[in-house]
């Protein structure tokens, strides 16, 4: 996600579900290559409820436990706003979910907010609505005090032992608005004028689909997202085919074959206009620019999409090959501030300026190809996101990086704000300015403690180590010692951690 330079603008407080917590005590599903197996009668005492929550210390009812899931195909038909004036469309969806268990299961959970589940088959077989919640058999979603839908809790018979796969597809709909975290900053299905402008980070995607929302849980996705005739659809990864339109109605298919977190996914809507062009060995780069994106907005948004195969090259020289199948943007004419690096295709809102898009570039390595496990680790996004900006700065002529060092150090002794620790910021601070700017100035610092071979291997050797999966900011310290050979734990501290100024390099 872009925070604009040296300006505090925190996002995304979630709401925790400490309520719940005694009410989610089910969810599952079940089978081998599509066929639940029936477990010995003696193996019942094994058989438990996967978790309704990953852990996460600022979320831990964002996720699931239990299983991983492979595949997503996710169908989804939707109804922008009749009214401009008012800000609701209407969202039904088909999830086939492909999953595999982690432990012998006897019911999952799935998180989905918002929209109310009509059918669920698990293998083929329909499974019954029940209205007790933690029902061996059956489903149920389960909600808070304010009648607002958390978790699809679903009984598993017969239950589904560990390793094997199990197919359930959840039929689902409701009305989308603009839903709002407890900061007043959108995320999720937001709805807009012309369609919807998808962002997830880092807990919006159940506002859409059901999901095991933990960034620990990557998958592939399939996207059929059919809209009325004239819109255009937008998701990640690349497409598969042409448009269809049938009786007023037009559905675009897109196929996201590289491993991906929930909260990096897309599917957003409107009158876009789509373009491609081929960068380092034919890599496609497909943007979508909103019809309503005009005048000097949308001169800076060509001129920066323009640059995107240079800042390609650029980075895959100091960190190694690009690691998708993919890239673009998508520019919506939404009046929000706003940009994420939504994975292979980042959003951005009103208008890319050049410094925003090469900020997202940076998060396909940074963020995207090797995720945080746990959301207190944002800044190992975020830092090296800045960092890369100025990096990029440098490289253009425009700034240098001691230059752009002195003023990050400003902006952090300015209301003392190295007192934030940005390895654990709190869940009201994961996107304040302290965790991008603290983090970009702490990877400058080390740079110039370990020397440029080492700090670069080091980057190389994390990117590699953790790609398509997830690391911890412990993890990048043990990589960035051994690339050096250094012990680090005093420059960790100090950098990221302590509430005073350390000694500058």
């Amino acid at each position: 996600m872009m925070q604009q330079p040296f300006r505090q603008q925190p996002r995304s407080v979630r709401l925790r579900r400490t309520a719940l917590a005694a009410v989610l005590a089910v969810g599952s599903v079940g089978a081998m290559s599509g066929t639940a197996q029936a477990a010995p009668e003696n193996d019942g005492p094994h058989y438990t409820a996967g978790a309704p929550g990953s852990g996460d210390e600022y979320f831990p009812y964002a996720g699931n436990g239990g299983y991983d899931v492979l595949h997503y195909s996710l169908a989804l038909r939707y109804s922008p706003p009749a009214d401009p004036a008012v800000l609701q469309g209407h969202l039904s969806g088909v999830a086939t979910i492909t999953l595999r268990a982690t432990q012998d299961l006897q019911s999952l959970n799935f998180d989905l907010r918002g929209l109310g589940v009509t059918s669920v088959r698990v293998d083929g077989k329909d499974v019954e609505h029940s209205t007790a919640n933690g029902s061996d058999a059956g489903w149920s979603q389960v909600q808070d005090d304010a009648n607002r839908i958390w978790e699809l809790a679903i009984g598993l018979q017969p239950k589904l032992r560990a390793g094997h796969k199990s197919t359930i597809v959840i039929e689902y709909e409701g009305t989308t608005g603009r839903p709002l975290d407890p900061t007043g900053a959108l995320y999720g299905w937001v709805t807009t004028a012309d369609g919807a402008m998808v962002v997830n980070e880092p807990d919006g995607a159940p506002t859409w689909y059901p999901v095991n929302d933990d960034p620990e849980d990557k998958a592939t996705y399939t996207f059929r997202i059919t809209v009325p005739e004239g819109k255009t659809a937008v998701a990640n990864g690349l497409p598969a085919g042409r448009p269809t339109t049938k009786a007023g109605w037009t559905t675009w298919t897109w196929r996201a074959s590289d491993q991906m977190a929930s909260y990096l996914s897309t599917a957003t809507v409107g009158d876009f206009v789509l373009s491609e062009e081929d960068g380092a060995r034919g890599l496609p780069i497909i943007n979508a620019i909103d019809a309503g994106v005009t005048g000097a907005a949308l001169h800076e948004t060509k001129a920066a999409l323009a640059l995107q195969p240079k800042m390609i090259n650029f980075l895959e020289g100091l960190f190694g090959r690009y690691p998708f199948e993919a890239f673009g943007a998508i520019v919506d004419d939404d009046s929000v501030d706003y940009a994420l690096e939504t994975q292979t295709r980042p959003v951005y809102s009103g208008v890319a300026d050049e410094t925003t898009v090469v900020h997202e570039l940076a998060h396909q390595w940074f963020g995207d190809a090797v995720s945080p496990s746990d959301w207190q680790d944002i800044w190992l996004n975020e830092g090296w996101a800045t960092y890369v900006e100025w990096l990029w700065a440098e490289h253009q002529g425009t700034a240098t990086m001691p230059g752009q060092f002195t003023d990050a150090v400003a902006y952090l002794d300015a209301n003392n704000r190295w007192a934030l620790n940005i390895a654990d910021p709190g869940r009201d601070n994961l996107f304040t300015g302290q965790v991008y700017v603290r983090g970009a100035a702490a990877l400058y610092a080390l740079r110039a403690k370990i020397g440029d071979a080492a700090f670069l291997a080091g980057a190389r050797s994390w990117l590699s180590r953790y790609r398509d999966s997830t690391a911890t900011t412990e993890d990048f310290q043990a990589v960035m010692e051994k690339a050096s050979g250094q012990q680090l734990d005093a420059f960790f501290d100090d950098w990221l951690r302590q509430g005073d100024r350390p000694a500058m390099p």
